[in-house]
């Protein structure tokens, strides 16, 4: 954990801003590689980009406000912390309703779009945990196991404790979903498969990975916010994957 990675002139650098903004320049480069490809003017692709960006924070935290309304009450200090506080379904979804509306004021195709965009989603979702991890948020629970993670002087976690180390699961997981969406996304013919494939793996990998995680983040009735939010993205993910597959055989 390093929650300020140096001092620049007595400006601090955050871990957790810095890995996010790292996060968010992969991301446009590889979204702009891949448009330029596919013939996409680049000046249209970095405005759609900064729009959705500029969505998927207040996404995020509006549903966080919703969703822990509560615990923001008895707590308010907490909505200051740019780094706490935050949904990442919320940022997601708020994230993707931009892209959709933009891409339709520009006429393109939207299921194109969602799967030239869609990579780039889990890329700077895997820099972002990284910065958890810096920062000593969305830990994991207590554990014996030889893979833990034990944090001294930390703001969120539990400190000289053993805990999975959650943020590096859900890394790792993001940087292969990254990978694997490029891969299908070159050797698929159907239009919005890549995007609905990122809605069925990201759901079920969220969802397991939250039994792991022990960090106050919301709930509904015995699961996570997250979690009951993926259980719905996983059925309409798999509903639309079957319904593309069918449409194609009818073809």
């Amino acid at each position: 954990m390093k929650p300020i990675l140096f001092d620049v002139w007595g400006f601090k650098v955050y871990g957790y801003g810095f890995m996010i903004a790292i996060g968010i320049i992969f991301a446009i480069i590889l979204l702009t590689k891949r448009s330029n490809k596919a013939g996409y003017n680049e000046d249209h692709i970095l405005n759609m980009t900064i729009i959705s960006i500029i969505a998927g924070i207040l996404g995020g935290k509006i549903l966080y406000i919703i969703t822990d309304f509560k615990s923001i009450i008895k707590n308010p200090e907490i909505l200051r912390d740019f780094g706490a506080g935050f949904v990442i379904y919320g940022a997601i979804i708020a994230g993707v309703l931009s892209v959709y509306l933009y891409a339709k004021r520009k006429s393109w195709d939207i299921l194109e779009v969602f799967d030239l965009v869609i990579p780039s989603l889990p890329l700077a979702q895997g820099f972002g945990r990284i910065g958890c991890l810096l920062a000593g948020c969305c830990y994991g629970a207590e554990t014996n196991s030889v893979c833990s993670i034990v944090f001294t002087g930390s703001q969120f976690a539990p400190n000289n404790v053993h805990l999975h180390p959650t943020q590096i699961y859900s890394s790792i997981f993001d940087f292969i979903l990254a990978a694997v969406l490029i891969w299908y996304d070159k050797r698929n013919k159907g239009k919005g498969k890549t995007f609905i494939l990122y809605l069925i793996c990201y759901s079920a990998g969220r969802f397991f990975v939250e039994f792991l995680r022990n960090d106050p983040r919301g709930n509904v009735g015995n699961l996570s916010t997250s979690q009951f939010i993926s259980i719905f993205v996983f059925i309409i993910g798999v509903y639309l994957f079957k319904t593309h597959s069918k449409n194609n055989k009818s073809v």
